[in-house]
């Protein structure tokens, strides 16, 4: 079952090509890490798969009933968001929004959902907390149970991990691959290459005029990896 398919796209912001010649498909069940040099178009294509910036050229699909609006996303933090003065269980609640229709309160529903992925993230007990005196790895849990209230289908993640310690950072990966182990597919863009390919089970490398998708295992036998592999021992 594929979800998103991109063909040819080409990725640019008022009128400037950023990256083109991009090909690939997610499917059910995928969990796909997005690669590449800063201003290689990683950021652009995350707003394109979001439905936020329209592509310059070639095909992108949503498949199989999915809607760009029904996509989980976790943001990458800013300092500003950090220090949000909101409930763990308002923010939580408020990923719910786009089941509410036309009703201007959250139903029982809502709350019932809200309660489900707090618990599966286990911040049950945090609910009455303010979100700002949290930890980072905290932080991102209610974030992510956030997300998991818009979309049981499939999550974007952007650069999750920054400003983790390493402690919160292996957590964080270790729940995200087990939430795609349950069914979750999953899209994560990621300067950690070592990550992707211990976690991932696909790799999408972007450059300006060239892309390469695939598995991991086809990654690292591929030009792709060789010439990042030679960079990072220089």
């Amino acid at each position: 079952m594929s979800y998103i398919k991109c063909k040819n796209l080409v990725l640019g912001y008022e009128g400037m090509v950023v990256a083109e010649n991009i090909s690939f498909e997610v499917n059910k069940g995928d969990y796909l890490c997005i690669v590449g040099e800063n201003g290689a178009g990683k950021s652009t294509l995350m707003k394109t798969l979001l439905g936020l910036t329209p592509p310059m050229g070639g095909v992108f699909e949503c498949s199989d009933g999915l809607n760009a609006h029904e996509i989980g996303y976790l943001p990458q933090q800013t300092f500003v968001q950090r220090d949000f003065p909101a409930s763990v269980w308002e923010i939580v609640l408020s990923g719910t929004l786009s089941s509410c229709g036309r009703r201007p309160f959250f139903g029982r529903a809502q709350k019932e959902l809200a309660e489900k992925n707090m618990r599966r993230m286990d911040i049950w007990n945090l609910r009455k907390e303010c979100y700002r005196k949290l930890s980072g790895g905290q932080q991102q849990r209610v974030l992510l149970a956030r997300a998991l209230c818009a979309s049981s289908v499939l999550l974007v993640l952007d650069e999750p991990v920054t400003g983790l310690d390493p402690k919160a950072t292996v957590e964080f990966y270790q729940l995200i691959k087990r939430l795609n182990n349950e069914g979750l597919t999953i899209i994560m863009v990621s300067h950690d290459v070592q990550a992707a390919i211990e976690y991932a089970s696909h790799i999408l490398h972007i450059e300006k005029e060239r892309s390469f998708i695939g598995t991991v295992q086809e990654y690292m036998e591929s030009e792709f990896w060789r010439e990042l592999a030679n960079k990072l021992e220089m």
